[in-house]
């Protein structure tokens, strides 16, 4: 799989993607027209580990649905990303066997560094 999963009215997502000099073979998936197949979310979660990796707690919907006062399981956090796109940490690129989650400064400095040295 070679994909970037964001948001396209997602400011953050929009910077990191003029950042970074992309390969000609990713594919841009618009997460709100598009959400992610169980199969996508189950594959890149076995590579990350969980799916609480890929679980934004930032999203206006964790607190307005009272979900931090909630213990979730991982079956509770795959789903309420399949159910609603806003959960999903964004951006997460999957190239092959590596996987990219989030904004941080980290983060995008190695995706510069991947694309760059790839």
């Amino acid at each position: 799989m070679k994909k970037v999963f964001h948001l396209k009215t997602c400011s953050t997502c929009i910077r990191i993607i003029k950042e970074v000099n992309w390969p000609a073979d990713i594919i841009f998936q618009n997460i709100k027209e598009e959400n992610l197949s169980s199969g996508e979310l189950d594959m890149i979660a076995d590579k990350v580990g969980s799916y609480e990796a890929l679980f934004s707690r930032r999203a206006m919907k964790y607190k307005s649905m009272g979900l931090s006062k909630k213990e979730l399981t991982e079956s509770d956090i795959k789903q309420l990303i399949l159910d609603e796109y806003t959960f999903l940490k964004r951006p997460v690129v999957v190239y092959e066997d590596q996987v990219f989650i989030g904004n941080s400064k980290k983060v995008v400095a190695q995706l510069q560094s991947f694309f760059t040295m790839g």
